[in-house]
């Protein structure tokens, strides 16, 4: 097995940022929360703009995407503060540096391509890594254990609610079968499983297993209560009046989360009516921005 990536420097490519700088209609002097730090890319960007004065605060579960950003973001920097933490700690966050409220946040919700190139936790179904699918290891437990576990009714149910996944019982009902003989340990384990379960007449351009790829990395991170427990409680606590928040989606689960949570007109007033997406010179030069959705709205 290939040793997990620890290159020195990100290989991913922030999403829509051009319309991100735009839409956050930023300025010298704010406090800007990047709550999915990432590799820094769009920080790195946020942050030549709020010069001089500003504050950037960056946020991300995953230990070895700090580690990214703080090259990236040239740390130590005396305007920029980094925490490993989930974006619902926020409040937590803000309070330990004595900040009431910030004028803008940002959440970019999809999964890193250095994440992706991390073989050590089996992001990616093209590489025989561990499965594991956390993005912090210290807590919670591996996908793999998820697996060993859980019946076939709710495996399937993971796979229909948190990916869509239209041959979910199928795959859960083979997944089961197979763990009586060897354990699905890694993410070629599982990604051969769900390749023989679905017919070969269903098949797209896609990989077989991206949907249950998905599925079970939401589960394991709790993604969507954590976006949910985000967008209803900690961004309108933690934005200022006039502050504006900015968030990007990859799927339509997320998506719908945070368009309900947008509508509520007593809280925000949305700066685009509807999801901006990639122009084609973006999605030819970064495929992953393809099913990117970015909404804006400002708290009132």
């Amino acid at each position: 097995m290939r040793p997990p990536r620890r290159d020195p420097f990100p290989i991913h490519q922030p999403v829509l940022p051009h319309e991100v700088l735009d839409l956050l209609d930023l300025r010298p002097g704010l406090k800007v929360v990047d709550a999915t730090v990432g590799a820094g890319g769009h920080s790195r960007d946020i942050l030549e703009r709020l010069q001089p004065g500003g504050l950037l605060i960056g946020i991300d579960r995953d230990p070895m995407m700090l580690e990214l950003a703080s090259r990236t973001l040239g740390l130590p920097h005396p305007n920029v503060v980094l925490h490993q933490s989930s974006y619902v700690e926020l409040p937590n966050i803000l309070a330990e540096h004595e900040i009431d409220g910030v004028d803008r946040i940002l959440a970019d919700l999809g999964l890193s391509s250095d994440q992706l190139a991390d073989t050590s936790r089996g992001f990616s179904f093209e590489a025989d890594g561990p499965l594991d699918l956390r993005f912090d290891t210290s807590t919670g437990s591996p996908a793999s254990e998820l697996l060993a576990n859980r019946s076939a009714e709710d495996l399937s149910h993971i796979f229909d609610e948190y990916g869509e996944e239209p041959f979910s019982r199928q795959i859960a009902t083979d997944i089961v079968n197979s763990r009586r003989q060897t354990p699905i340990q890694t993410s070629r384990d599982l990604a051969a499983v769900v390749e023989s379960a679905i017919p070969g007449r269903a098949r797209t351009s896609r990989h077989p297993a991206t949907r249950v790829f998905q599925a079970l990395r939401i589960a394991v991170n709790e993604e969507l209560q954590h976006v949910a427990d985000f967008v209803d409680r900690v961004l309108p606590n933690a934005l200022v009046p006039g502050g504006r928040a900015a968030i990007i989606t990859f799927h339509s689960l997320e998506d719908r989360v945070v368009k309900r949570a947008f509508r509520n007109r007593e809280i925000w007033q949305p700066v685009t009516s509807k999801p901006v997406t990639a122009s084609s010179v973006e999605r030819r030069q970064n495929p992953r921005s393809r099913s990117a959705k970015l909404r804006v709205a400002v708290r009132l």
